[in-house]
């Protein structure tokens, strides 16, 4: 796994992603609790996670083309840039009165991110190779997630009562500015031709059918789809799902910081068995043990059982994610890979948004345990899907 960091390049990008993660998951739970102590509001608490996955939903589509045309490093640092500017405006919004401005600051930072995360996954790849490096460099982008929740999660719910949401708002700022520097010190990498807009239907068209072409991407997409709606749903509640049955936000924090062990442990094991077991096993495997974990803990009111049953969570949920990311880099050439990407993000933010948004209303009129039935069973049917359908072949 740690080959992948001798690569100088791969090193940076590593290690400006692991900082800006970091800056981001003070934020995580610091938005919502400011939101929700302020104003006891399980819609107005979701809607700050709706807020984040609207631009992708809007966004995607040229993010991609974008990608594949234009110069992946630069594409990167200018996002970066922005999003820093936007977290910066969320200092105006943190008043109940105006929590429109905090809205439209999530959405500002999530197009950001629109434009960053296509291009860093299609910039893997491309400074790694396709190889066995490559899974280990996924996994490190496990291990840094893992890490970033791990300590941000707990931190930014002790900092949220000692030093206030204000100072948290800085502080992914100037994460989002350290990123930048690391980025900047990558290689620059061969000159891209850039994409005129009469060019981008074209493009986003031809990745359309590059994934058609493919059927193991093809069968993705809506596996990946069905089970990031299902965790939208119950993560726009996690939250007031924390605050009110495990004790308030230092708890929620323990939850959230237990996650991250799960994203940890996600690592190794991923660099263990994505060479070695069947792709559509291990993702079937870890979408049922997903869907397991979120009744245990959702139905639980004792941090006894909520906290390893949110590890397993955490551990499952990322090694699903990493497989089918793995997956699409290794069957979709590298001119394509970003336009790809970009349909994946597509999809995937229709389905969080939608998740994010149904989620609090159908907890508010069931109950947390019924939410969190609907959601395993959503990620039980993509288990079936990946066992019918993904092909065996795919290594």
């Amino acid at each position: 796994m740690l080959q992948a960091l001798r690569i100088r390049d791969f090193r940076l990008l590593w290690a400006g992603g692991l900082i800006s993660g970091l800056g981001s998951w003070l934020l995580v739970l610091a938005v919502p609790a400011h939101v929700f102590l302020a104003s006891g509001s399980l819609r107005d608490t979701g809607l700050t996670l709706a807020a984040e996955y609207l631009p992708l939903l809007l966004l995607g589509p040229v993010a991609g083309v974008i990608t594949d045309r234009w110069d992946r490093r630069c594409l990167m640092i200018a996002a970066n840039l922005f999003r820093a500017g936007a977290v910066a405006v969320m200092l105006a919004g943190t008043g109940p009165s105006r929590f429109w401005v905090l809205y439209l600051a999530l959405i500002a930072e999530s197009g950001g991110g629109v434009l960053y995360s296509p291009a860093a996954q299609a910039r893997t790849p491309g400074i790694v190779g396709t190889g066995p490096v490559l899974s280990g460099a996924n996994a490190l982008n496990a291990l840094a997630d893992g890490t970033t929740r791990l300590i941000g999660g707990p931190l930014g719910g002790v900092l949220l009562t000692r030093v206030g949401f204000t100072w948290l708002i800085c502080a992914d700022a100037l994460s989002y500015l350290i990123s930048t520097a690391a980025n900047a010190l990558t290689s620059r990498p061969h000159y891209r031709a850039s994409s005129t807009a009469t060019h981008l239907r074209r493009d986003f068209t031809e990745g359309i059918r590059a994934l058609r072409r493919e059927p193991a991407a093809r069968t993705l997409l809506p596996v990946v789809t069905i089970f990031l709606a299902a965790n939208a749903s119950l993560s726009a509640v996690l939250i007031p799902f924390g605050v009110e049955r495990l004790g308030g936000s230092v708890h929620t924090g323990y939850l959230l910081s237990c996650l991250g062990v799960g994203y940890l442990l996600a690592a190794p094991a991923l660099r263990l068995s994505l060479d070695r077991i069947r792709p559509r096993v291990l993702l079937a495997a870890t979408l049922t043990a997903w869907a397991a974990a979120v009744i245990v803990m959702f139905t639980s009111s004792t941090l006894a059982v909520a906290l390893p049953a949110a590890v397993a969570i955490g551990m499952s949920g990322s090694m699903s994610l990493v497989i089918s990311q793995t997956i699409v880099q290794r069957v979709i050439p590298d001119a394509l890979l970003g336009r790809v990407m970009a349909v994946f993000l597509t999809a995937e933010a229709a389905a969080t948004l939608a998740g994010a948004v149904a989620g609090p209303f159908l907890a508010q009129a069931g109950g947390l345990a019924v939410l969190a039935t609907v959601a395993a069973l959503l990620t039980s049917s993509a288990a079936v899907i990946t066992l019918c359908r993904l092909a065996v072949c795919v290594k």
